[in-house]
């Protein structure tokens, strides 16, 4: 691996000094041989190559573990590291300087499209192991958290298997393992594990549903040889990841001389966490904690890392900031973000929770990570339930129970959102657009009830619908005087 720590250099008067003349990025000069393929990864974005990709580069043994990684949506992705031999420059943004990377652990990309190629890896026994990070939009789930057989893609997912087990025709993650399972079944390859990497609760149970739900649409005899053959992961993961920027792309030729149109930035911080059998084995992944049950720190990073993100995505970009760096110093901001923090610490089972919001301070308020809101503000329809719902539904039982009013801090993220589908802040950009159009234009009240039922409070009492509509005006007030 090649891993230089640097600061931009200064010319002799003051200043950045010219870049040099940009090369393009060869394994030869920049990284390693490309290790053969042992796993295969679905959505080659920017949070996956610096969360996997690089603990499998830190690993002792990455000249064994090579990963075939597929894009999502668009191949583009691919295509760029293509033209580098699959490497990319990981660039760390120490609060002091920087710290770029080239990362050698991609060993194939290929374009989400290409299922052949990936019924390809799934029937060798060298695959050992899947990881995922499509989003949790991507694993097309009713409501009930089954899947979404009602879903025009996984119903042509479905017919198309039905009809030919080979078919290279399928466009959906459930769809495309389950083409990958019956093609590794059909060669005879043995076991495999799936191992999520989305931020959702319960990563392993809710893939390991989805998958036996089309299956048992497709083939119900696979649902045996699932049940025998394909062991799955729960996983926490943590490591923020903004979005690369022309700047960034710019330092990374100042400081190393290449040409990567595929910079990756990040934290020096991360973190993961995982639960299950890997029964082909693994990388070492040091760092990486192994535990009998991953509930506890999914739960503290979902509601109080991914849920502050959230409130300041929402609630900070109506008052005009853009980052996370910008939001975090701002007294009113920083005031709602602790009253979150409060009331999810009050209904957290787990130790270290105060050492845990000051280390999300310390985080947050790195300048050299532009965090974009608008980039977390994005697909509020699937994170506002998880990240705030069971706490905020704990406090209004307790308030139906005691007679107590429940804490702004645990209204305020849902007002934030209702006043963002309202126009305010950040862009709207949501997988379920008509669904948040429809929020949007519905009576607030009624809109309110909406997402109240969404967290599992059926029958919000008045004065909680009153409150949440209270703090909806305050929001939309602060977006006028502005």
């Amino acid at each position: 691996m090649n891993d230089p720590s640097h600061t931009s250099p200064e010319a002799p008067g003051g200043g950045s000094a010219p870049p040099p003349e940009s090369v393009q990025l060869r394994r030869s000069e920049h990284g390693r041989p490309a290790a053969p393929v042992r796993m295969v990864h679905l959505g080659i974005g920017n949070f996956f190559r610096a969360h996997q990709a690089w603990f499998t580069e830190h690993s002792a043994d990455a000249a064994d573990w090579g990963y075939a990684a597929f894009t999502g949506r668009t191949p583009d992705v691919a295509e760029d590291l293509a033209t580098q031999e699959d490497l990319y420059t990981l660039l760390v943004r120490e609060p002091d300087g920087d710290r770029p990377e080239v990362i050698s652990s991609l060993s194939a990309t290929h374009a989400g499209a290409d299922v052949a190629a990936l019924r390809g890896y799934f029937a060798s026994p060298e695959l050992a192991l899947v990881t995922s990070t499509v989003t949790e939009a991507g694993y097309r789930r009713a409501t009930g958290g089954g899947l979404d057989l009602t879903d025009t893609a996984v119903a042509a997912d479905v017919e198309a298997l039905r009809t030919d087990a080979s078919t290279d025709d399928v466009s959906t993650t459930p769809g495309r393992l389950v083409a990958g399972l019956l093609a590794r079944r059909a060669a005879g390859a043995g076991p495999i594990a799936l191992v999520p990497c989305d931020n959702v609760p319960h990563n392993g149970a809710m893939v390991g549903r989805v998958v036996r739900d089309l299956a048992a649409e497709v083939d119900a005899t696979l649902l045996d040889w699932i049940e025998e053959n394909v062991a799955v992961v729960t996983t926490m993961v943590d490591r923020i990841t903004p979005r690369a920027t022309e700047e960034d792309r710019a330092t990374v030729a100042e400081l190393l001389g290449v040409e990567d149109r595929q910079v990756v930035v990040t934290e020096p911080f991360s973190e993961w966490v995982l639960s299950g059998e890997f029964p082909r084995g693994r990388p070492e992944w040091p760092g990486a904690q192994f535990v009998d049950d991953v509930s506890k720190h999914e739960q503290r990073k979902l509601w109080l890392l991914n849920g502050s993100h959230s409130l300041m995505a929402y609630g900070a970009s109506i008052l005009g900031h853009e980052t996370v760096s910008s939001a975090i110093t701002d007294d009113t901001v920083r005031g709602w973000v602790e009253e979150w923090w409060d009331v999810a610490a009050a209904n957290l089972d787990v130790e270290g929770v105060e050492d845990y919001r000051a280390a999300l301070v310390e985080r947050f308020s790195n300048p050299r990570i532009k965090h974009l809101l608008a980039q977390i503000a994005a697909d509020g329809s699937q994170k506002v339930p998880i990240r705030f719902g069971p706490a905020l539904a704990a406090e209004a039982a307790r308030g139906s129970a005691t007679g107590a009013a429940v804490p702004v801090g645990a209204t305020r993220p849902v007002a934030a959102w209702i006043a963002h589908l309202h126009g305010h802040g950040a862009p709207v950009t949501d997988a379920q657009q008509d669904t948040v159009r429809h929020l949007a234009s519905a009576d607030p009240a009624e809109a309110v009830r909406t997402v109240l039922g969404w967290m599992g409070i059926e029958e919000p009492g008045g004065g909680l619908v009153d409150q949440v509509l209270t703090q909806v005006g305050e929001f939309e007030a602060h977006q006028e005087v502005s």
